[in-house]
């Protein structure tokens, strides 16, 4: 078994791997052996027909698919683990050579991590962010919870009004034909929180429990349903129900109730504070993602598309298994939101290219300034992450191994050069 590497123009790469002959034929017996039981024939019991009989009837190739995919599966991860190449794709598999008594010979053309042009990236400007917490945003921070801790009322002896929340059920109508999402029951909707489109609520405002309403709105050209964007909708709407929401007082009573303070202006500074501190890591995110947009500016950057399709499915991928956690399938996702995977693949494509950039010249730059890890710094993460997969730190290290805790090297050292460029930038 060899490799053999051919550099490729656009930071692209092609391993021509070579796997020996015997292997080859131990892999053609094994898929053999796998699949014998389907084959029938004359004289011969159902999973007893002999290797050489199946391929004299069906032609030497028929087992030769699956034992290429097999080596293939077995010999590229292999590979790639012991080459000094930093692959950054999945690969574009040919095979070059397959014939019983000969080596298996396949190609795999990867992207490969490209070299960038690190351009300025200390004493970067930019504009000054804000960091300031007004009255005004401690009040809307204990409003939240104030709204929090609401009860709601049943109406029975008024018209609804802005922020009740009404009870309805509906179905919408285009050209006198009812389209599909169209309709809900018992679906209750705050009036004026612009949960549905164009004047819907509005129109619900001043009606009474048993009215039946006709809703005229129009759907926004921009609207995720093709069918229906720029439409003029008509909604048959009954209103079931009717409650008003009672706010509880912002005195001592509500403090000492939602916090550990006795009185209102004690829990009213302790909020500030809070938000002090959540505004300056907001700041200072802020402040290091205006750098490193800079810093990319300021570079030379040629991605490889490979790298770039790669990333996409990744986030895809990531997306997916998240709303696997709520109970959502992919698939039903995409149906329900009227999209393909290749939508979807386009719409993440810019942020897929500003991750790629945005991780290159970070770790162009912990380069550039020789920034390293240190012993502690390693264990230091390395508990966290035993921690948060529940594994004592001996066998997480096991199971990482030396790959992972070298990308976790990197991540602290790039995290270091996220901070020196967001230290030395000038807020004007």
């Amino acid at each position: 078994m060899s490799l053999s590497v051919e550099n490729l123009e656009g930071s692209m790469a092609k391993l021509t791997i070579t796997v020996p002959a015997e292997e080859f034929s131990k892999a053609l017996t094994s898929v053999y052996v796998k699949q014998k039981g389907k084959f029938t024939a004359p004289g011969f019991r159902k999973g007893k027909v002999p290797m050489a009989y199946i391929e004299k009837m069906y032609g030497p190739a028929v087992f030769y698919e699956d034992a290429a995919n097999d080596l293939i599966n077995e010999y590229y991860p292999n590979e790639i683990e012991n080459c000094d190449l930093d692959i950054v794709s999945r690969p574009e598999i040919d095979v070059e050579q397959i014939e019983k008594g000969k080596d298996f010979i396949f190609t795999a053309t990867v992207a490969v991590k490209p070299e960038i042009t690190l351009g300025e990236y200390k004493g970067i400007e930019i504009e000054k962010i804000d960091a300031t917490v007004t009255d005004e945003d401690v009040m809307a921070e204990i409003e939240k919870v104030q709204k929090e801790n609401s009860r709601m009322n049943p109406v029975t002896d008024r018209p609804a009004k802005l922020t009740d929340e009404v009870t309805i059920n509906f179905e919408g109508f285009i050209d006198g034909e009812a389209f599909a999402g169209g309709k809900g029951e018992n679906y209750n909707l705050v009036l004026g929180s612009h949960s549905f489109i164009d004047t819907f609520e509005d129109q619900l405002v001043g009606k009474n429990i048993g009215d039946d309403v006709e809703v005229n709105v129009t759907f926004p050209e921009d609207y995720q349903a093709e069918e229906l964007a720029g439409k003029p909708a008509l909604f048959k709407v009954e209103i079931l129900g009717i409650k008003e929401v009672e706010l509880p007082e912002l005195d001592d009573e509500f403090a000492g109730e939602v916090s550990s303070f006795d009185t209102f202006e004690e829990y009213k500074e302790d909020t500030r504070k809070i938000l002090e501190v959540k505004k300056e890591k907001e700041v200072q995110t802020k402040k290091e993602s205006k750098v490193i947009e800079k810093v990319i500016e300021n570079s030379t950057i040629e991605i490889p598309e490979p790298m770039i399709t790669y990333n996409q499915e990744r986030m895809i991928d990531d997306f997916a298994q998240k709303l696997s956690y709520q109970g959502i399938q992919f698939e039903q996702y995409l149906k329900i939101t009227q999209q393909t995977k290749e939508d979807m693949m386009e719409s993440v494509k810019p942020e897929a290219i500003n991750r790629i950039k945005s991780s290159l010249v970070v770790e162009a730059v912990a380069k550039a300034e020789n920034l390293e890890a240190t012993q502690e710094e390693v264990d230091e993460e390395v508990k966290k992450m035993a921690e948060m997969y529940q594994l004592d730190v001996d066998k997480f290290k096991e199971l990482a191994g030396e790959k992972e805790i070298d990308a976790i090297k990197m991540d602290i050292c790039m995290k270091k050069a996220v901070k020196l460029m967001a230290a030395e930038c000038k807020e004007v």
